[in-house]
């Protein structure tokens, strides 16, 4: 059973968050002393006031994030939500050294995007709000560049419209290890692209882990979002979403979650929770430099 109710307001916090890295007002303050930005050598369709204005709308409303329409960068995007609530400052720094070298780090990793994806960034069209996103164009594009998973084997090297194919799809280990290699997270994860977790009570197990640190749940949503024009549903997952709140009440369980772009609600039973549910991530902030 699946119940759909109006989505949430983005001005409501449900995420019961750990300290941040860095604070939503320190971005607002490194973004506010960059008044112009120099166009970039390396990113020839890419407008330097469109860019700032997409970083500013990603730091005061981390929410509003959107993987594109049709694309396969659903698992770029939810990283992107740990990021823009736990270290925004980070996402702020990062992407203005990007465009303006051409190259920059992150945690572990050394991004360097080839020619292709420069030429690609700012250029895609038919995406929806993305196409006016210059600055998400170039974050989902690099993290498709750098990562790679089993799945990318079949196509490794960008072609125009390669954003809707399996250059860009996200794997569960691939999402995990992202997380890992780029974040100071610790990622607790459970599950895989093709077997259920083996866990009785996935209601108990979930709203035990969500106490403090993001929940990230990579689901079939073929099965979630019911479609009449669609007659046949892989059993596969396909999507990654990041829950905020799980509460239950006799048999219905009603979950609040980011989808790429705002917050949804909807109800179901434990039965229909356990047949979407192919991966669960819980991420939480190392301290000290715990392993």
């Amino acid at each position: 059973m699946v119940i759909d109710v109006v989505s949430a307001s983005d001005e409501i916090h449900l995420k019961n968050d750990t300290t941040p890295v860095s604070t939503q007002q320190q971005a607002i303050d490194f973004i506010k002393k960059i008044d112009t930005l120099i166009k970039s050598d390396y990113w020839p369709h890419i407008r330097p006031k469109t860019f700032l204005e997409n970083i500013r709308l990603n730091i005061y409303k981390p929410l509003s994030i959107y993987e594109g329409v049709s694309t396969n960068f659903c698992g770029y995007a939810a990283l992107s939500y740990i990021l823009l609530h736990d270290d925004p400052l980070q996402y702020a720094k990062f992407m203005i050294e990007l465009y303006e070298h051409g190259e920059a780090t992150m945690g572990k990793v050394f991004f360097h995007p080839s020619p292709e994806i420069e030429q690609a960034a700012g250029a895609m069209k038919f995406k929806g709000k993305l196409d006016i996103s210059p600055a998400d164009q170039i974050w989902f594009l690099s993290l498709a560049d750098h990562f790679k998973g089993y799945l990318n084997v079949f196509d490794k090297h960008y072609d125009a419209g390669d954003e809707d194919k399996l250059w860009a799809s996200v794997n569960y280990a691939k999402f995990n290890r992202m997380v890992r290699e780029l974040f100071n997270e610790k990622v607790d994860a459970i599950g895989s692209d093709l077997i259920h977790p083996a866990i009785n009570d996935l209601y108990e197990y979930i709203s035990s882990k969500m106490k403090k640190g993001t929940m990230v749940l990579y689901i079939n949503n073929t099965f979630l979002y019911k479609k009449t024009h669609s007659a046949l549903k892989l059993a596969i997952p396909t999507h990654y979403i990041i829950l905020e709140r799980i509460s239950k009440i006799d048999d219905t369980i009603t979950i609040v979650y980011w989808d790429y772009g705002g917050r949804s609600l909807r109800q179901l039973t434990p039965k229909f929770l356990k047949r979407i549910t192919y991966g669960i991530s819980h991420c939480t902030k190392k301290m000290n430099d715990a392993p």
